[in-house]
């Protein structure tokens, strides 16, 4: 494979305009932006934080479009393949590829959540989407709280499958992290191993090529920063960064609710000059009153002000 994802791997949220429409002026503006930050080596469009799953096919296929054009060539599009079945996600992955992806970042199907997969299953989809539409694939690691997470036999015979070439951790089970990582990494060492876990980036940041986050998309410069560190073994500077960000992750990640993070990065956004407003799709819901100034007041202490858009 010939994409390189060791560094930060932002994901985007998906602007809309005032009346719910996919705002391509704000995506260029965005993805213009995180793709002139050093150190930053693709986008994860259509994710949970990009609100995939609530957009039409022909809007993922505009948003995929959109952020190509936005960052120029300069870094990859990888897009989330969210489809339940299959065939569904295989032809889900063919239009991606149609409309500018280089790769894919393939979700469990959503039913395992609830009611688990049976043992073997979730192979046959990454084998399934790759044979269609012969998009590069990363594995997706669910959280252990839930039954969609991929037990460590599973994880290695997906990572060894043609076509997948990263896989992206969020198991947030920091003893399953300490065993089970170690374990890719000596089977697989070519494998790129990225961290997903956005409020426990310092745990994490130690055993990874890089991190794919949406906490990416709204602080990008001190998280290549806390990459550099963690690469560096350099525990005091990983743990300022950490410290520095905390109230951010605090504002962001540390809700009622994950799914309010992606509405957080979105006033933050809207703090540090990117986008002008922070309208979600239903079923997502605009924050308590006041959470936008605490947002801002809490990306001032780290030191995040307002970013100029390159043109």
């Amino acid at each position: 494979m010939t994409i390189d994802l060791r560094g930060l791997v932002p994901a985007p949220v998906t602007p809309f305009t005032r009346d719910g429409s996919v705002d391509v002026d704000a995506i260029h503006r965005l993805g213009a932006w995180l793709a002139s930050v050093e150190g930053v080596k693709g986008l994860v469009v259509l994710g949970h934080a990009g609100e995939g799953t609530f957009l039409t096919q022909d809007e993922q296929a505009l948003v995929i479009s959109a952020f190509r054009n936005a960052v120029d060539g300069n870094v990859p599009i990888i897009a989330g393949i969210t489809g339940e079945g299959n065939k569904v996600a295989a032809l889900e992955a063919e239009r991606a590829v149609a409309a500018g992806a280089a790769a894919g970042l393939v979700y469990p199907s959503h039913g395992w959540l609830r009611f688990g997969y049976q043992k073997g299953a979730p192979q046959t989809r990454y084998k399934e989407i790759y044979e269609t539409s012969g998009l590069p694939l990363i594995l997706f690691q669910y959280p252990d709280a839930t039954k969609a997470t991929y037990d460590l036999e599973t994880q290695l015979e997906i990572a060894g499958q043609e076509g997948v070439f990263a896989t992206k951790n969020g198991v947030r089970n920091m003893k399953r992290w300490d065993t089970e990582i170690p374990v890719l990494r000596a089977t697989y060492p070519d494998l790129q191993i990225l961290t997903c876990h956005d409020e426990y980036l310092l745990h994490t940041m130690f055993d990874v090529d890089g991190a794919l986050v949406g906490y990416g998309g709204l602080a990008p410069e001190p998280l290549v920063e806390l990459i550099a560190a963690g690469k560096a073994r350099d525990y005091a500077a990983a743990r300022a960064i950490h410290d520095r960000l905390l109230p951010v992750t605090k504002n962001v990640y540390h809700r009622g609710s994950h799914m309010e993070g992606t509405v957080a990065l979105k006033e933050g956004l809207v703090a540090r000059g990117i986008l002008e407003h922070a309208t979600v799709r239903p079923p997502l819901l605009p924050l308590a009153e006041g959470a936008s100034d605490e947002i801002a007041l809490a990306l001032k202490s780290a030191k995040l002000g307002s970013v100029t858009v390159p043109v």
